[in-house]
Parts: structure tokens; sequence; C-alpha cells
């Protein structure tokens, strides 16, 4: 008699390749970008350099940096029909012309049908630019404006909010939405990674991986907890209603959004770094009120830490974007402008030592019977 098949769920603790990109201790809450803790790199980095880093898996010198900045700088740029297609799906989903857009970009540009390394990181870079391109372009065209032209001028975070709004950013601003993308840009095997990797896995281009990867990003379960976090916040109202919020949410056995992470049992490190930013933000912008709600859920929740619900990264992340009068069906793209670079190496890690990924499921269906014709049944 063999033994039965274990069935490991959601594919949970399972290990299908080696990657040495990110470091994720659940246990301690520590994460590390290629070695580097992502607290250096929040508080000391760029965005632009932790592109370089995951891509190339070493820092930069400034040489390198500058000659990547100026790469990225070089392709915010999107061909007319992008346009066109915009206008085209306008009423759409974000999420969903996103993905439409980067599609088109695949067939309008026959540089992303190459599948060599050197192809994946220069189309990596050109869609590193182009995917928040396409974001606030969807945003201008769905209010009747004209979509507003890259300014070269700006490092990569502060020219999406310029794109996004029509004016520049504070250098506050522009930081924070900085370490919002270095904190989103990597996180090992996660559902949309490891969709990426099953479509390179395939021998595809890389735009076909980051429309997989897009594709998986979009469904709530993934990438959807900062826009829960907002209507949470709305729905709280004021930091007085918290604990009865909290309350109310445990005795009916439900989750209080942005608490609890798949990997984490510990907090979430990347937090941290968001917290200090909205309280930041939140005064400069008049309105500390979202911050106050949010401790007052912190403080309500503690009791829970110790069963592993801790804050996660996009607790803090939607009352960012809320500051900024970002609507709340952007701020899943949003995630996605941050994750491009983690894809783009998820991409090219798996391409190096590719191999299909086929598992397997176990059968539980009707023994075998014999085929009745339709005139007899």
């Amino acid at each position: 008699m063999t033994d039965p098949v274990k069935i490991n769920r959601g594919l949970k603790g399972i290990y299908f390749e080696r990657s040495g990109v990110s470091h994720i201790d659940g246990a301690k809450g520590e994460l590390l970008y290629r070695g580097y803790s992502i607290h250096d790199l929040a508080v000391h980095s760029t965005f632009e350099e932790v592109c370089y880093l995951l891509i190339h898996g070493e820092l930069p010198d400034a040489g390198q940096l500058a000659a990547f900045d100026a790469a990225l700088k070089a392709a915010r740029t999107l061909p007319e029909p992008i346009f066109d297609i915009i206008r085209a799906t306008a009423d759409g989903h974000p999420m969903d012309v996103l993905r439409t857009a980067v599609s088109a970009l695949a067939a309008l540009d026959p540089k992303s049908r190459a599948t060599g390394e050197e192809a994946f990181v220069e189309n990596g870079i050109r869609l590193t630019a182009q995917v928040p391109m396409i974001v606030a372009a969807h945003e201008n065209i769905r209010n009747g404006r004209a979509p507003a032209p890259a300014d070269h001028t700006l490092g990569h975070a502060a020219n999406w909010l310029w794109m996004l709004k029509g004016e520049k950013p504070s250098d506050q601003a522009a930081r924070l939405a900085d370490v919002d993308f270095i904190l989103h840009a990597e996180h090992g095997a996660n559902a949309s990674a490891f969709a990426a990797r099953v479509t390179i896995g395939t021998e595809a281009n890389l735009h076909g991986g980051i429309v997989t990867a897009l594709s998986a990003l979009a469904g709530p379960a993934h990438g959807g907890a900062a826009e829960d976090v907002m209507k949470m916040v709305h729905e709280i109202g004021s930091p007085d209603n918290a604990a009865a919020y909290v309350a109310a949410k445990r005795k009916a056995r439900e989750a209080v959004t942005g608490f609890g992470h798949r990997v984490y049992r510990a907090e979430d490190p990347r937090a941290r770094h968001m917290r200090d930013g909205v309280r930041k933000l939140g005064q400069e912008m008049g309105a500390p009120e979202w911050y106050e709600i949010l401790q007052a859920v912190v403080a309500a929740m503690k009791p829970y830490a110790r069963h592993g619900l801790n804050v996660n990264v996009d607790f803090y992340s939607g009352v960012i974007y809320q500051l900024h009068g970002i609507p709340m069906d952007l701020y899943v793209p949003i995630f996605a402008i941050g994750r491009m670079p983690g894809w783009i190496i998820q991409c090219l890690e798996q391409r190096r030592g590719n191999i299909l990924i086929r598992p397997l499921t176990l059968y539980n269906g009707p023994d075998r019977r014999d085929y009745v014709p339709i005139s007899g049944r």
C-alpha cells in the first residue's frame, strides 16, 4: 500500500526554485533585497538605485546609476496608438486598461519579441518607465484632460506624481512616493511573480510575463489591500470609533483589513517606513485625522499581535494615496508601478535556469466508466 499523496493547497510551504533576490524571514519580520535590509534601502536609497540593485545584483556606483537613470528617462515615451487604446477603454478599470496597454505595447514594438538576456533588461527598463505613464494617461483621459508629458528633470516617483496631478510634488511628497515604490519593489514568489514565472517558463517574452503578473495582481486577494484599508478608514470615520469597530469585527470572526500577512508572523518590516510618512504627509496636507484613525486601529488590534495579526505595508499605503487625492481604483496600479523591477528580475531568473513549470493535481473524480452514446442516455 502506497502512502497517500500530501496536498499542499496553494503550494503553501513548497519550494519550487532557488532565488538570489529576496530573503524573507516571516518569524523575525525581516526582508532583504540582494542581502541589503529593507530598512537601509528605505532610508538611504532611491527607487532607481533599488531597480538597478534588483536587476543587476549589486548597488551601482555613481556612473552606473547615472546611466541607468538616463535610460529610464529616455524611455518615458508611448506610441500614439497606445493613447488611442486608452481612449477606447477609458471607462474600464485602470488595471484592465494597464494590462491591455502593456499587451498592445508588445504588439507595437518589435523589440518586445526578443527573449535574450540583454533584451529582457532593455525591455524591462522601458516598461518600468512606461507603466506609470499609462496609468497617469488613463487617469487624465478619463477625466477629460490631455495626458501630461513626462518631465525629464524629475526622478521616477516625482515624475509619476507630476504626470498624474499636473503639479510638481513637494520634496517630502516625492520622497514618500519613492519609498512606497522601494517597499513594493520585490517580495519573492508572491502570486503575480509566480504567475510571471509560469509564463516565462514557456519561453514567452518579458511583455507576456508582465501581462500575466498584472492579471494576477488585479485580483483583490493579492493587490487589493490598500484600497480595502481606505474603505475601512472611511467606515470608521473617527479615532473614537476604532475600538468598537475592531471589537465588532473580531466578535463576528471577520478580518480587520491591513493586519496579517501570508508570510509574516511579526510586523511587516515595510510598515514602519510608511507609518512615519503618513504622519508627516498628513500634517503637510492639513489632514492628520487619517493617521490618527489608523493608529487607533493599531491600538485596538494590539491584543491580537501574538496571533500573528500585525500591521502589513498596505495598512498605510492607501492613506498616502488618499492624501494625494488619488482615486481608490488606482491603488493597485500604483502597486504595479513599484513592483516592476521585482517582476523583471523574477522573469530574468526564470529565463536563466528555465524549466517548464508543471505541477500536478490529484484526481478525485469518478472511476473509469463506459461511454454511452447520446441515443442511449
